[in-house]
């Protein structure tokens, strides 16, 4: 379940939960697309992503950068990383995993 954070701030701080996979995208895409301030998704407690979950966070980039609006991917969770690694998708993204999230 997506949490938004300090919603009265510059930046929307995104928290996202759980999976974020074609199930949610309808509900994560006006919260994505909709809001025009800068953009910061933590990734951190996300357990499942899928491809339209990709595509989601994608196409919120590519419209920030369109909109010169900042955005910004934090603390990747190892499932996340792992899809990241095999799409090769951190350049995109600017993205860094969190902190230890290779290890076992």
């Amino acid at each position: 379940m997506p949490t938004l954070k300090n919603p009265a701030s510059t930046a929307a701080v995104l928290m996202l939960e759980g999976e974020v996979t074609i199930f949610q995208a309808a509900e994560l895409k006006s919260q994505l697309l909709d809001d025009p301030r800068p953009q910061v998704i933590d990734l951190s407690c996300v357990t499942e992503i899928d491809t339209a979950g990709i595509q989601l966070l994608m196409q919120a980039r590519k419209m920030a950068l369109a909109s010169q609006i900042d955005f910004q991917l934090l603390a990747l969770s190892p499932e996340v990383t792992a899809v990241f690694d095999l799409l090769r998708l951190h350049d995109f993204f600017e993205a860094q995993p969190r902190e230890g999230a290779h290890e076992s």
